[in-house]
């Protein structure tokens, strides 16, 4: 098996050995002169050029208008490597180029590098970034390279993000792309920062990262595939090793042990390996190829290695092919993206104001947001409805507003609830009737009484009805203005002015109503009347136990506790000391005050209910408008010809969307432009 006179009938293609009726011959290579392969060497890869340049030129193109930008990931061959792995090697080998070289980190930016086989002899190379096109040549193309790279990172060691773009169009090289990424070092050296391997890292994972992109892992035979640090970051995003193609560079200086590296395969590489020799010294790349389809023939080592594993054109004819695949694969799932995003992209558009450009405009355009917020706090307020906010339970107001008055009509009834304790039933009746007696017919009710008595408990609970309406008043205004601000967020210039006017409007409406509780409340306590029959009603089931409330003030033998309805068991001894006649009238006192003091609280809570009902209609129906238009038309308003004038966040939003249509629009005519041959394709 090592023995150096075994040999692989391994063949290179020759125009010099051509036949009748065919474009080449194939002759072996080790009947070969090196130097005669070199001067006639064919294309490295030429079998899939014809099929994968429209596939490929879609992609730079698409590349070139940085839908990146947009979130669509394109399909790309992203090369890592340790530092000095030979990375720069694999590239100058597959370009027929020299790039930058010297020690430390030579690619300091990310570059991608567009390979395309060009007919004419005469190779045409430029560089392109930050909108600049720079023409180069074979001989000088590292210096430019090195040029823009200071330019973008600086004359100092450290890196950037942002991207070079290399197109080389040269007879025979292959249709690639790919994207060259600064190798990984670990310890800084003089002049780059500190955090140089986070910053490297970074760069990597981003590129390597999305599920389109290939990863060309380029390894040097001389070290341990499993330590690399390339190999740790491809691992991370691909665990699988299923978009990961391993390079192995320097096969000639270590030799033994690199058949068992690559066919066991530690390190799951699931696109597999290619071994490459390096170019040597002042080697041309066809000396360079003929050297090394050389070295993988005669080496009583190297030879052991499948065909299908070794050299250049191998490595060109697996990338061209995973690349076409890759693409022709992406393709329509690219399609959808862009179709998504730009229909996305309409959507918000559409949802923006129409940028205003007169009077008339800004006026119809101030109604119509005043139409649809009407029509938003008619459903909220007064109908009920609740499907713009249906998830937020403050924004459902009918609901809200009856729960407060229903907490309204507790706190009311609480703040009048008696606790009948010894000495006290009667006690306060018995007070009032003894401070307005006067001199008159027995056995009569005073009036005076009575409405003392009224004033009294009014009192008692008139605190109650003027915070309740400071409280809705609050509430409304956490409702309008939200639905206020969502329908002009548009027009943030008017934001300030409609705020203000809400405000406004609800401090003069809570004014309103506290003046309305004022008058309701100081009625309550001037006047006693109601035409409603459940006063007599109640009134006269109460006083059914009149009877025998006095035996047991006049029989001092029975015991001393009544039950009443509605005021449970009633301790009544106190009240002996006192005249019959003056219990007797005290008992009907409170018999009458609890009939009508039912119908009093019920008053107010819905005479309340009604007012904040009529007041909300009133608001949202005719005073906001005309409040809102006021504040806008008044002496310091300027409204409508602040409408004309476009906010700078939607003026960027606008600009923003624009750029992003007409690019993904542009996307999608490269791409549309392609589709129609790439149903055809197979590769």
């Amino acid at each position: 098996m090592g023995s150096s006179n075994k040999r692989k009938s391994r063949t290179v293609v020759t125009e010099s050995s051509m036949v009748e009726g065919s474009s080449f011959a194939l002759v072996p290579v080790h009947e070969l002169d090196p130097q005669a392969v070199a001067v006639n060497a064919p294309p490295i890869v030429s079998s899939y050029n014809d099929r994968i340049r429209p596939l490929l030129d879609c992609i730079d193109k698409l590349r070139s208008l940085k839908i990146m930008q947009e979130g669509i990931q394109l399909p790309t061959i992203v090369v890592v490597g340790d530092q000095s792995s030979g990375k720069s090697s694999v590239l100058e080998s597959l370009a027929g180029i020299s790039l930058p070289r010297g020690q430390g980190i030579c690619t300091r930016v990310p570059l991608i590098m567009r390979l395309q086989s060009h007919p004419n002899p005469r190779p045409e190379l430029f560089l392109e970034f930050d909108g600049k096109v720079m023409s180069a040549n074979e001989e000088n193309v590292a210096d430019v390279i090195s040029l823009a790279t200071d330019e973008i990172a600086g004359r100092s060691k450290g890196i950037s993000n942002i991207p070079l773009t290399l197109t080389v169009k040269k007879n025979g090289v292959p249709d690639l792309t790919m994207v060259d990424l600064p190798g990984i070092t670990r310890v800084p050296v003089h002049g780059q920062p500190e955090d140089i391997y986070e910053q490297i890292s970074a760069i990597i994972m981003e590129y390597i990262k999305p599920e389109e992109s290939i990863i060309l892992n380029v390894l040097s035979a001389t070290v341990d595939f499993t330590t690399c640090e390339s190999i740790r970051m491809s691992q991370r995003v691909d665990k699988t090793g299923e978009r990961t193609l391993a390079v192995v560079t320097k096969t000639d200086k270590s030799p033994e042990g690199l058949l068992e590296k690559v066919t066991a395969d530690d390190v799951n590489i699931g696109l597999g390996y290619v071994c490459v020799r390096n170019r040597i010294g002042n080697e041309s790349y066809e000396e360079a190829r003929a050297e090394e389809a050389m070295l993988f023939q005669t080496h009583p080592l190297l030879s052991m290695i499948s065909e299908s594993m070794v050299g250049i054109p191998v490595l060109a004819e697996k990338l061209v092919h995973i690349q076409a695949t890759i693409i022709s694969k992406c393709l329509p799932d690219i399609i959808r993206k862009i179709n998504e995003k730009l229909g996305a992209n309409v959507a918000e558009m559409n949802k923006l104001p129409q940028n205003l450009t007169s009077i008339a405009e800004a006026m119809t355009a101030f109604m119509r947001i005043l139409s649809l917020a009407k029509d938003s706090l008619r459903k909220i307020f007064l109908r009920g409805e609740f499907d713009e906010y249906p998830g937020e339970k403050h924004m459902h107001s009918t609901a809200r507003l009856a729960e407060m008055l229903s907490i309204y009509s507790d706190e009311l009834q609480s703040k009048c609830s008696e606790n009948y304790s010894n000495q006290k039933f009667l006690s306060d009746e018995i007070s009032i009737l003894e401070e307005a007696k006067g001199i008159g017919l027995p056995n009569f009710l005073p009036r005076t009484a009575f409405l003392a008595f009224l004033q009294m408990k009014v009192k008692l609970i008139s605190a109650t009805p003027f915070g309740f309406v400071n409280k809705i008043w609050s509430y409304v205004e956490t409702v309008l203005i939200p639905v206020l601000m969502k329908h002009c967020e548009n027009y943030p210039q008017l934001q300030s002015s409609i705020r203000r006017a809400t405000q406004n409007l609800v401090a003069t409406k809570k004014e309103q109503s506290v003046e309305w509780v004022r008058e309701i409340i100081e009625m309550e306590k001037l006047t006693d009347y109601t035409c409603n029959p459940e006063y007599v009603a109640t009134w006269n089931n109460l006083m059914a136990k009149h009877e025998p409330f006095m035996e047991i003030m006049n029989d001092h033998s029975k015991p001393t506790i009544i039950t009443i309805d509605g005021f449970g068991d009633i301790e009544v001894g106190h009240l002996r000391n006192h005249a019959a006649a003056l219990v007797q009238q005290a008992f009907d006192l409170k018999m009458r005050m609890t009939a009508y003091w039912k119908l009093v609280l019920r008053r107010l809570v819905d005479c309340m209910a009604l007012h904040l009902l009529f007041s909300i209609q009133n608001l949202v129906s005719k005073e906001m408008e005309a409040e809102i238009i006021d504040e806008l038309m008044g002496a310091d308003g300027g409204g409508m010809q602040r409408l004309l004038e476009e906010s700078p966040m939607i003026a960027d939003k606008r600009s923003r969307l624009n750029r992003s249509m007409m690019l993904l629009k542009d996307s999608k005519e490269v791409v549309a432009s392609i589709m129609d041959g790439v149903s055809a394709l197979k590769f």
